[in-house]
């Protein structure tokens, strides 16, 4: 169980950690982090696209006993929400992954973790412990012994799913990130690979397609792994995924970090989400991307998606303090999140419904979705 520690008043919101955290980072690993493909739209979108809805609160209903809990991977997850696979957390702090690891295990929350790792799999998963449920975000390489290789050691450590990245056949152009001439510092290692394997060298795969690689990934993973898609964001695709058989989807963007001038996820989740519905097996649909506040969390949920993942501000509780920046994170996310299905009128997750959202249009005025 987590322990009850003072809160921190130099940091109540997202907002401000994002602000600590910057004073904490290097400019390499700052731009690393926090930029987005090109001038940025999309990344800027995936934030500010949340403005566009508002809550419905329901009033006059007992509230004393809130639930924030959700189920994934048949673990009740503290909160409707997981900490996202992020690439070389080694740069934010030095205990890298683990410090995560740690806080989600302290606090009840999901883990991903990303194939570009400083930290390897299996001790992350050491650091979760065996009850404790993980994903692995994967990319399918052209070199597909190593990802057969890489399969392999997270069924053997006991990973639930995979997360395939399908948003990445090239790429995306990252300003900062060429100015800076990124690369790991030598301290530092990718550590689930031989040296010399790099995201920038072997990540991007323009050969994928659904029907050899999705079955050959559910070959390889199953039965004690599920197989996910992450960076889906069109019905058409969506349907495609139901169609070959994948056990979930992420609606994502990777961060409006690839295609700029891409739907931000919240725009793009309602599309997806019906496409799922209308189909005969429904399997789950979770979004990441944007995601600063518990009402942020909220408005997804009431839009469909069945969990939220959050990437940056993980990073950013990472880089402020550690292990406690993140448990930080996700404690105030935690408090907002309850705080907004209280005030919201409802006390589940599941009876979070699109009645409790309305949309404004371009001009302002506002429609029942």
């Amino acid at each position: 169980m987590a322990t009850l520690k003072a809160p921190d008043l130099n940091c109540l919101t997202i907002a401000e950690l994002e602000k600590l955290a910057a004073e904490r980072m290097d400019k390499q690993t700052r731009d690393y982090y926090n930029e987005g493909a090109d001038e940025g739209s999309t990344l800027a979108e995936n934030i500010s696209a949340y403005q566009k809805y508002r809550i419905r609160p329901r009033v006059l209903r007992d509230v004393s006993s809130v639930d924030t809990g959700a189920t994934i991977f048949d673990y009740k997850n503290s909160i409707p929400l997981g900490v996202a696979p992020t690439a070389m957390q080694g740069l934010a702090h030095p205990d890298g992954e683990l410090a995560t690891a740690r806080a989600c295990k302290e606090l009840g929350v999901v883990m991903g973790l990303s194939s570009f790792s400083t930290t390897s799999l299996e001790d992350v998963k050491t650091a979760l412990g065996p009850e404790h449920p993980a994903a692995l975000q994967l990319y399918l390489f052209e070199e597909r012994e190593e990802s057969r290789r890489l399969i392999e050691r997270a069924k053997k450590a006991g990973y639930k799913a995979v997360f395939l990245t399908v948003d990445t056949p090239h790429l995306g152009r990252r300003n900062l990130e060429i100015r800076n001439q990124f690369a790991l510092p030598n301290h530092l290692k990718v550590a689930n690979f031989p040296r010399g394997f790099s995201f920038h060298k072997n990540a991007p795969n323009p050969t994928l397609v659904w029907e050899r690689d999705i079955a050959w990934l559910k070959k390889v993973c199953q039965p004690e792994m599920q197989v996910w898609v992450k960076g889906i964001a069109t019905a058409e695709d969506a349907i495609l995924a139901c169609h070959y058989g994948v056990d979930g989807i992420v609606v994502s963007n990777h961060g409006g970090r690839q295609l700029n001038g891409a739907l931000a996820t919240i725009d793009a989740l309602p599309e997806v989400v019906d496409a799922v519905r209308s189909q005969t097996k429904k399997i789950p649909v979770h979004v990441d991307g944007g995601i600063r506040h518990g009402t942020d969390v909220f408005k997804a949920l009431a839009l469909g998606a069945d969990f939220v993942w959050v990437g940056r501000p993980v990073l950013w509780g990472l880089a402020y303090k550690g292990q406690d920046g993140v448990e930080l994170c996700l404690k105030l996310l935690t408090d907002e999140i309850r705080l907004c299905m209280g005030l919201a009128g409802v006390t589940r997750v599941e009876d979070i419904g699109k009645e409790f959202l309305a949309k404004i249009d371009r001009s302002g005025f506002t429609s029942r979705l």
